[in-house]
Parts: C-alpha cells; sequence; structure tokens
C-alpha cells in the first residue's frame, strides 16, 4: 500500500492566521519519509482565522471540511492509506464517516491532550475544535451530512487528560475510557483496523507549544514508539496529524508522527 500524504491548507475552524503555512511544511517533511517523490497534495490555500462560533465555522468552512473527507474516501478507494495533515481537528467530523464508508471496523485510536465531545449543550467556548469527535459519532448534528457515525465503542483514548465536566459525563455515559498505559492500548487495537487521529498537543507543552496547551503529555520518543507498535500490532488504514503551531519544532514533530508516513 502506497502512502498519500495530504496537506488541507484551507482553514477549517483555525485559530492562528495563516495556519495553513505550517501544515504545508509538516506535510511536505512527512512526503519525504513516505518518499513522494512529487511532494505531498496540497488541498486550499492558508489564509487569516477568522474565530467564529461552530455554527460559523460549519457554515463558512463547509467546503474546507467537507474536502477533508474527500481526500481521505479517495485515497482509501484508489488503495492508498491516507495521511491528512490539517490545522484542526474539526476535521474528523468528514473523515473519520469516509473512513468508515471504506472500512466499517476500523478502531478510532484518538491521541489528543482533549477529548473534543463537547455539543452545543455542554461547550464552554463554543469552538468546533472541541466538539468534532462527538459530531462524528453523531451525538449532535453538525449538519455536514457526513455519514456513517462512529460507534463510541469503537475509540481508544490514549494521553487524554483536560476534559471538561459535562464533556466527561458524555464519555462516562457511553463507557469510554481513557487508557493510561501503552499495553493497554496496543491491546485494544491488536490485530484490527485502526484510523490514527493524532493532535500534536498529545505531547509535553514543554516540548511542543501548542494552542491548547494541557500539562503533562507523552515525550517525543513515546509518541513515536508507540506508533511503531501500533503499525506493528495492527492494520493501520490511515491518519491524520492536527495542531502543527511550531515551526522551530518541525523536525521533532516529523520525527514523531513518521511511522504514520512510513510505507
Amino acid at each position: 500500500m502506497s502512502v498519500r500524504v495530504v496537506g488541507l491548507l484551507c482553514p477549517t475552524s483555525d485559530r492562528r492566521d495563516f495556519a495553513g503555512d505550517d501544515t504545508a511544511a509538516l506535510a511536505s517533511l512527512l512526503a519525504r519519509t513516505a518518499g513522494m517523490a512529487d511532494g505531498p497534495r496540497l488541498i486550499g490555500s492558508a489564509a487569516q482565522a477568522s474565530p467564529a462560533r461552530f455554527e460559523d465555522d460549519l457554515r463558512e468552512r463547509r467546503g474546507c471540511l467537507l474536502e477533508a473527507g474527500g481526500q481521505v474516501e479517495d485515497a482509501l478507494r484508489e488503495g492508498d492509506r491516507p495521511v491528512l495533515v490539517a490545522a484542526s481537528c474539526s476535521v474528523c467530523t468528514t473523515t473519520i464517516p469516509a473512513v468508515l464508508r471504506e472500512r466499517p471496523d476500523t478502531v478510532v485510536l484518538w491521541l489528543d491532550a482533549h477529548g473534543d465531545f463537547n455539543t452545543p449543550d455542554t461547550t464552554p467556548s463554543a469552538y468546533l475544535g472541541g466538539m468534532c469527535l462527538a459530531a462524528a459519532c453523531g451525538v449532535w448534528d453538525d449538519g455536514l451530512g457526513a455519514e456513517p457515525k462512529l460507534d463510541p465503542a469503537q475509540i481508544v483514548f490514549h494521553g487524554v487528560r483536560d476534559l471538561d465536566a459535562a464533556e466527561r459525563d458524555l464519555l462516562d455515559g457511553f463507557a469510554v475510557e481513557i487508557l493510561e498505559h501503552p499495553s493497554q492500548v496496543l491491546d485494544a487495537v491488536r490485530g484490527r483496523p485502526v484510523f490514527v487521529h493524532l493532535d500534536l498537543d498529545v505531547l509535553d507543552p514543554e516540548l511542543l507549544p501548542t494552542e491548547f496547551p494541557a500539562a503533562g503529555g507523552l515525550t517525543d520518543g513515546a509518541l513515536k514508539q508507540l506508533l511503531r507498535d501500533v503499525c506493528r500490532e495492527a492494520e493501520l488504514v490511515g491518519a491524520e496529524i492536527a495542531s502543527f503551531a511550531a515551526p522551530d519544532r518541525l523536525a521533532l514533530c516529523a520525527a514523531a508522527a513518521g511511522p504514520l508516513a512510513e510505507a
């Protein structure tokens, strides 16, 4: 299976001006890891951010969000492994359904400091990026029409350490556990098809400054080893990588996420 690295430069729910420029830089290094001689496939253009409520992002960034899912689906249908690089986690609203259309038995390994499992009724920020996984699970209707929805039982959480109280209650209601040890993660995914969602804020903020830092987190070495082990023990269907916002840590992030792009 060939690896197809895609950089989604157009804004989704970005909170930084021209965040797509950092996305392009990371996608280029990962494409080199994947052996893509012509570089990554770059979609859209970087632009100024326009901080908005989730309803505004869903309306104004609809095309970019749908494009994210379309790129993942195209790669899978053409026999490639997609590795999508984007500025925000909001892409999962369409990428996860795209994966499930092709591989409905896929497990989503959610490596993120945050659960992103709020809803319009629980969110303290009205930020789409903090609600996107719940939308992908059909807990609330984002209006994008991406189907099928993910069963929360297919989520494997690791590195999640910053949850709002109501968000935690929702996850508890679906019996979604946060796995603390890498061996638990490997037991959960072994022999199964896996789509990896990697928000780089899963790393310790002392190693990687991020927009929404949460104390603690993984080291870059621990993340790289975990991804290597996941690729060995499970069938890697594809991946998405979000929230790269530190150009001076480009090499560190590319190396840590590198196993996802290796053929």
